[in-house]
């Protein structure tokens, strides 16, 4: 529904009061005791209770003269307008039923030169059908994809500070991997991405790591699952971002830095896992990350019938790419020096 206006947003008055109560909205989901995140969509001190307070007095709309200007939202993309786009080379036809496996879709670039994103969305062509979407990025003589960006429930455009960028070499092509999920009708979709190119010197280099435990075997009818997860810092980094991804047994996420001194820190921790909604936490300040530093992630899974969303909790559930499998990812987002690019490979080895 929208809530845009005051005559919108009033027939839903205990509907925002009972999903403030419950935490469901906004949708936060880190615990604020650790880590400030540019991307913070929680309430203020006092708003919620502002909020409950003008619902319990009869959610009157008040002086409509002194109200501010109306929010105006993107119609189109949420990035500034993008030096490239690139799409899918054709629609994809989704049929009505039945379970698609991952679609790989190249598409060239045909860049003559380097070229530095600063910005980069991937926009679903037609989102009832697109469950996710991850562009990689394949450079000649490369032996390992670099993932660029993506689409998930939560998910907002990648945007980076002024020097910080990922970098597409040239002669690169695009994977789009396509998962989609049927809906009972026949679908078409052609997902899409727009970049937008850094116009001012980059200094910092965006690389993307994660922490897996693809070997993960998780009993039936088991409540609290634990799975971990290591990535080590093989240089200097620094941290700017991080993003947790489970699926529908996922109950609870947390990521630490363990420092080459032995001391340990929580970065991020989200005890109610929402697989509807997996964003990116951007950090405030970007975290500095010595050589050795460890970043380790803890999840927790419900495999039990207690769970709603379990869709066979008698079952043994191993690493798979659907959503009644399950998956263990610990996304980062780290920072290097563009002068220390060749040592980007040792970072991910």
């Amino acid at each position: 529904m929208s809530l845009l206006t005051y005559q919108e947003a009033r027939p839903w008055a205990k509907a925002i009061k009972a999903a403030l109560l419950t935490g469901r909205m906004p949708p936060w989901h880190a615990d604020p005791h650790y880590g400030h995140f540019l991307n913070d969509l929680s309430l203020r001190p006092g708003e919620k209770e502002t909020l409950i307070a003008w619902v319990d007095d009869g959610a009157k709309e008040g002086n409509a003269a002194q109200a501010p200007k109306p929010r105006s939202f993107p119609s189109g993309w949420r990035i500034s307008k993008p030096d490239v786009i690139f799409e899918m080379p054709e629609e994809f036809s989704v049929p009505a039923g039945g379970v698609l496996d991952y679609q790989y879709l190249p598409v060239a670039t045909h860049f003559t030169e380097d070229k530095w994103v600063e910005m980069a969305e991937v926009r679903p062509g037609n989102r009832t059908v697109v469950h996710h979407a991850i562009v990689v990025v394949q450079a000649p003589g490369a032996r390992d994809d670099e993932y660029l960006a993506g689409y998930a429930p939560g998910m907002t455009p990648q945007t980076w500070k002024p020097g910080q960028a990922r970098l597409i070499k040239a002669g690169s092509t695009l994977v789009f991997q396509m998962h989609y999920a049927t809906t009972g009708k026949p679908a078409k979709d052609r997902t899409r991405i727009g970049l937008v190119f850094s116009k001012k010197p980059v200094t910092e280099q965006i690389v993307a790591m994660q922490a897996t435990a693809p070997w993960l075997t998780i009993p039936p009818g088991v409540s609290n699952y634990r799975v971990e997860s290591v990535a080590l810092m093989r240089q200097n980094v620094e941290l700017v971002g991080m993003r947790a991804h489970m699926h529908l047994r996922g109950k609870s996420f947390q990521f630490r830095a363990v420092y080459p001194n032995g001391e340990t820190e929580v970065l991020l921790d989200i005890p109610k896992y929402d697989f509807a909604w997996q964003p990116y936490y951007y950090l405030e300040t970007p975290k500095a990350l010595p050589r050795g530093t460890r970043i380790e992630c803890t999840a927790y899974f419900d495999n039990s019938a207690n769970n709603p969303n379990n869709p066979d909790p008698l079952s043994t559930i191993t690493w798979g790419p659907q959503s009644w499998d399950e998956m263990m990812i610990g996304w980062l987002d780290v920072a290097i020096p563009v002068q220390d690019r060749s040592l980007r490979g040792e970072l991910l080895r």
